[in-house]
């Protein structure tokens, strides 16, 4: 079980992504001061560290630096969307790639997968996922649909891996939340039924002329079996 160190000072961002992790296979740990983290990051036990830049007392660029010093553990950036300074000063430094922030916990474990394998190391979760005529390789972040590619954005791949994952049961638009965009549902928050449209069209009609994705009105949404 491969160990993964969470540095970032958004406590709730950290649950949540330990959570999602923890099913996904990880062994995980967190820590919420840079400077902190670094004796643990070192240490050896770790096979991969998330380091979120944005952070007190010791951001994560000088973070990262006291990490190379010491070791060649894997680092994964977690980056301010747009801030290309930060993300080239990460790479120049010895990070291994970088997400920008906001993203889904189903983006951060397919990279951590990616530099895992790069680096030797076997992560141990599954490669694909089926739901009836619904592949979704999740490494790759790739859609099939009845034998054919299905465009999807990072999101919508998300939102479909979730709703996969749970096929034939309806799941509560608070754990859609959670677990594609990290963070709890706000009032008024419109996000998840726009991708979810867009999904739909995607998907097509059934031949009852229902759509596969069923969303009970306050309460979440369901992707009917297909078998």
């Amino acid at each position: 079980m491969e160990k993964v160190l969470l540095i970032d000072d958004d406590e709730e961002l950290t649950m949540l992504l330990t959570e999602y992790l923890v099913e996904e296979g990880f062994d995980v740990s967190a820590a919420h001061d840079g400077r902190a983290a670094i004796g643990e990051a070192t240490s050896g036990s770790v096979d991969i560290v998330v380091l979120d830049i944005m952070m007190p007392h010791m951001n994560g660029i000088e973070v990262l630096q006291r990490i190379r010093r010491l070791s060649a553990v894997p680092v994964l950036m977690l980056t301010a969307k747009g801030d290309d300074v930060d993300r080239i000063a990460g790479l120049n430094l010895g990070a291994d790639d970088y997400v920008p922030k906001p993203c889904s916990p189903g983006e951060i474990a397919a990279r951590l997968r990616a530099i895992l394998r790069r680096a030797g190391r076997y992560a141990p979760a599954p490669e694909v996922l089926r739901a009836g005529e619904l592949v979704l390789y999740l490494a790759s972040r790739v859609a099939e649909w009845r034998g054919k590619p299905l465009d999807l954005t990072g999101t919508e791949f998300s939102l479909l891996e979730i709703l996969a994952r749970n096929a034939g049961q309806l799941v509560p638009k608070q754990d859609i939340s959670k677990r594609a965009f990290g963070r709890a549902l706000t009032p008024f928050d419109r996000r998840i039924d726009v991708h979810i449209s867009s999904v739909r069209q995607k998907l097509g009609a059934r031949e009852d002329g229902q759509s596969w994705i069923q969303s009970v009105r306050g309460q979440g949404y369901q992707l009917l079996q297909n078998y």
